[in-house]
């Protein structure tokens, strides 16, 4: 796991696009304050720019890094969920413009997953996380499912967990607005 993790990070500190697993679906990942890296990823699944895309964390300590106001509550979410939940906050900042959405958010994960938590830790930044598929087309949820069109155009493949065939959830979208509204985007 650790020459993986390596590996992935040297790719990304280049400005390259990795494929990887994630605490939910495999994910394309780059370095999500590489703005350069952040618009492959959307070529790469034929995307528009205009829809944001969400960025992993190894710890809640970070969210304070990439949101100027976090709201108390995202506290309380964070620390007690049980599954993997993508929050959407008002006020991002330190990463790539073309990563947020039109109002200025961005939906920051929290990943308590052993691989991605390590690379998030070891590569001291935010990463991309958005699944392994053309826009439109459904998530895979295994290795197996990914597309040839992806894992070509991806700069790296990390070779963990290729094997497994359980079938993981996306993460829950929970929106934090103004005066501490949480709005459920995604159960």
């Amino acid at each position: 796991m650790k020459d993986e993790i390596k590996k992935a990070c040297e790719i990304m500190q280049k400005g390259g696009v990795i494929l990887y697993p994630t605490d939910t679906v495999w994910g394309i990942g780059c370095d999500a304050t590489n703005e350069e890296a952040v618009k492959r990823v959307y070529e790469i699944k034929h995307r528009a720019d205009s829809k944001a895309m969400l960025v992993l964390v190894d710890s809640p300590v970070k969210v304070d890094f990439y949101v100027s106001d976090v709201p108390p509550v995202a506290w309380d979410l964070i620390e007690m969920t049980t599954k993997p939940l993508t929050i959407i906050y008002d006020g991002a900042r330190n990463l790539a413009p073309n990563l947020l959405a039109e109002d200025g958010s961005v939906g920051i994960r929290v990943t308590n997953e052993a691989f991605s938590k390590e690379l998030c830790f070891r590569f001291r930044k935010a990463i991309v996380s958005t699944s392994a598929n053309i826009s439109g087309q459904p998530a895979p949820a295994v290795f197996s499912e990914i597309s040839e069109e992806i894992k070509n155009a991806v700069d790296y493949v990390v070779d963990f967990r290729r094997e497994e065939n359980g079938h993981p959830k996306p993460s829950s979208i929970i929106k934090l607005g103004k005066g501490g509204v949480v709005k459920v985007i995604r159960e």
